[in-house]
C-alpha cells in the first residue's frame, strides 16, 4: 500500500470525513484544551502537545454542525499543515483505508467554494468527504492564529505554570523531614 493512497477516516456527528495519512502526526484522546483569546471563533482554543502549543479547531462550528459538549470518549486528530500544526476536534476516528484515486471525485463536481474539500468517496455507510487541510485557514485567519499564540506563548514565559497546593505542602513537608534528619546527626 502507498502512504498516498491512505486515508485516515472520522465522524463528526452523522457525517464522515477522511484525511490522507501522510499529514497525520497522532491521534489521541480528548484532553483539557486552554481559550486562546482573540482567535478565530472556530478556534476552541490550544493544547500543550510535546511541549509546543497546537490549535484545536472545532470542525462542527467551521461546517455550521450542531454544536455538542466535549465527551471524554471524543478525539483529537494532530495533523500537519504546510504552515502549521493543527488539531481536530472529531467525535471518532473509524477507520485507516487505501482508497484507490480513481474512485475518488473531484469535490467542485459537488461543491461550489468548497476549497477546503479535496475530493469525495464512497465508503460502507455513506459518502466520505476529503479535507484540506491547507485551506482551512485563510490568510486573515493565519495572522490572527499566529498573534494569538504568540500572546499565549508570551504571557506563559511571564506567567509559568504556579506549583499546585499539594506539591508544595509535599516539598515542605520533605524540607522539614529532611532538616530534622540533618539535626539529629549533627547532635550524635
Amino acid at each position: 500500500m502507498k502512504d498516498q493512497n491512505k486515508l485516515i477516516v472520522f465522524r463528526i456527528d452523522k457525517q464522515q470525513f477522511a484525511l490522507y495519512l501522510p499529514i497525520i502526526e497522532r491521534i489521541v484522546r480528548i484532553v483539557e484544551i486552554s481559550p486562546l483569546p482573540k482567535a478565530p471563533d472556530y478556534i476552541m482554543g490550544v493544547i500543550d502537545y510535546k511541549g509546543i502549543l497546537i490549535p484545536v479547531v472545532n470542525v462542527r462550528n467551521m461546517f455550521g454542525m450542531p454544536e455538542k459538549e466535549v465527551d471524554l470518549n471524543d478525539q483529537l486528530i494532530i495533523a500537519n499543515t504546510s504552515t502549521r500544526t493543527l488539531a481536530l476536534w472529531v467525535d471518532k476516528v473509524l477507520d485507516v483505508i487505501e482508497q484507490d484515486e480513481k474512485e475518488i471525485s473531484k469535490a467542485e463536481k459537488f461543491f461550489v467554494g468548497a476549497e477546503f474539500i479535496k475530493g469525495i468517496f464512497k465508503f460502507e455507510d455513506g459518502m466520505v468527504l476529503i479535507h484540506d487541510l491547507d485551506q482551512f485557514l485563510t490568510a486573515k485567519e493565519i495572522s490572527l492564529l499566529k498573534a494569538a499564540l504568540n500572546k499565549e506563548k508570551e504571557r506563559k514565559r511571564e506567567f509559568p505554570e504556579k506549583k499546585k497546593p499539594d506539591e508544595i505542602k509535599k516539598k515542605s513537608e520533605a524540607k522539614v523531614k529532611a532538616t530534622t534528619k540533618v539535626k539529629s546527626i549533627k547532635k550524635t
